[in-house]
């Protein structure tokens, strides 16, 4: 197949498009710092900050990022133990917007004009989320943070990731977690796992592979965004995917 990445950079380069834009979806999770008690890590975010900037200063990329609040809050697993759930899942939006501001601030300090926008409207400290403006900052070059999901309960923010590629013309969803790539089976469980360096939509489904959750699988592929999914702790992976590296598994047509 051949490699997306590589394809947008060359239209990139030839003008027949815009600058390349792209979706990074980061987990919550990944901004603790393993066995700490801090919600969020400084120096984990600031590293994914420098990580960011570095790319975008290299190549002139548009970046759009959203972020998950799971190092802070899970609703799911919140409406579990008896709140209700959309009461849990509006808790787990706002701290969504507790991560974003963190990444913001640290992709300002990058050198790097850098704006929250959120889907739960809160002025003082996020612009609300309008496609059209979100839209004009990332073709003036500056990253772009999407917080609390898609302002609705029972979504996931992978859910929201698919939502905003969609809503912004991102040519790619970059998911970064902490496997690098699409297994055959889960490579904690299965130590026979085997990666995959690209693969389908149509045989991630028939092999009931679990890259994202349902929604947010169906909306990347039926508007056709390609998904990277990479290791986002290995140092210097963000930007090496953010400039068109072939690194983890491409999912695609």
């Amino acid at each position: 197949m051949t490699g997306v990445t590589e394809t947008m950079m060359s239209e990139t380069a030839d003008n027949a498009a815009p600058c390349k834009r792209i979706l990074l979806k980061l987990s919550g999770e990944a901004l603790r710092a393993p066995g700490s008690k801090d919600n969020i890590s400084p120096e984990i975010v600031a590293r994914i900050a420098r990580e960011i900037a570095e790319a975008q200063q290299k190549a002139d990329l548009q970046i759009a990022v959203v972020v998950g609040g799971g190092n802070i809050w899970r609703g799911a697993k919140a409406s579990v133990r008896g709140m209700d759930r959309p009461t849990a899942d509006y808790v787990g939006m706002l701290a969504t917007v507790m991560n974003a501001l963190s990444i913001c601030s640290a992709v300002q300090e990058a050198g790097v004009p850098c704006h929250v926008m959120s889907a739960i409207e809160m002025k003082n400290v996020a612009e609300p989320y309008v496609r059209n403006t979100a839209r004009d900052l990332l073709r003036a070059g500056q990253v772009v943070v999407f917080a609390a999901g898609t302002g609705n309960p029972f979504f996931s923010t992978d859910t929201a990731a698919a939502l905003r590629a969609c809503e912004v013309n991102a040519q790619i969803v970059m998911k970064a977690t902490s496997v690098d790539g699409v297994y055959t089976a889960d490579p904690k469980v299965d130590p026979t796992a085997t990666r995959f360096d690209s693969i389908s939509y149509e045989e991630c489904i028939a092999r009931e592979l679990k890259v994202m959750d349902q929604t947010a699988f169906t909306l990347c592929k039926d508007n056709k965004k390609p998904i990277m999914v990479f290791d986002m702790h290995k140092p210097g992976n963000i930007t090496r995917a953010l400039l068109g590296e072939k690194i983890g598994t491409i999912i695609s047509i």
